[in-house]
């Protein structure tokens, strides 16, 4: 129903985060759907792009085992589970947007070298 919305959200974006509930199996449908809209049409990097599973409290989801299709299980993944390991979540989140900055820096540099050159 927002589809029209969408290159307004994508507008000069760098990076996606896809959350999504992995016991919901309507949703590892979905996220292939979103990453193909959000990711690939975008075009941006698979490392531009993090998934995350959400479990919710108290739920014994399954971190080991979670079969995502092609090319969705070439992504990085980060489990979540906000009462038990908050600080694991942060500290991933943090690793991914430093990454971006990274990432857009040597953009960046390259197409400045590029119009020095």
């Amino acid at each position: 129903r927002f589809e029209a919305c969408w290159p307004a959200l994508m507008h000069d974006s760098h990076g996606v985060i896809i959350i999504f509930n992995p016991e919901l199996p309507s949703h590892l449908k979905e996220i292939e759907m979103w990453y193909s809209c959000f990711v690939q049409q975008r075009p941006l990097l698979d490392s531009q792009c993090l998934l995350v599973a959400h479990h919710k409290p108290g739920s014994a989801g399954d971190t080991e085992n979670l079969a995502l299709a092609y090319p969705l299980n070439k992504l990085k993944l980060i489990h979540s589970n906000l009462e038990e390991d908050p600080e694991d979540v942060r500290m991933e989140l943090m690793k991914y947007f430093r990454s971006l900055i990274t990432f857009l820096s040597e953009s960046r540099e390259r197409e400045e070298m590029s119009i020095i050159s």
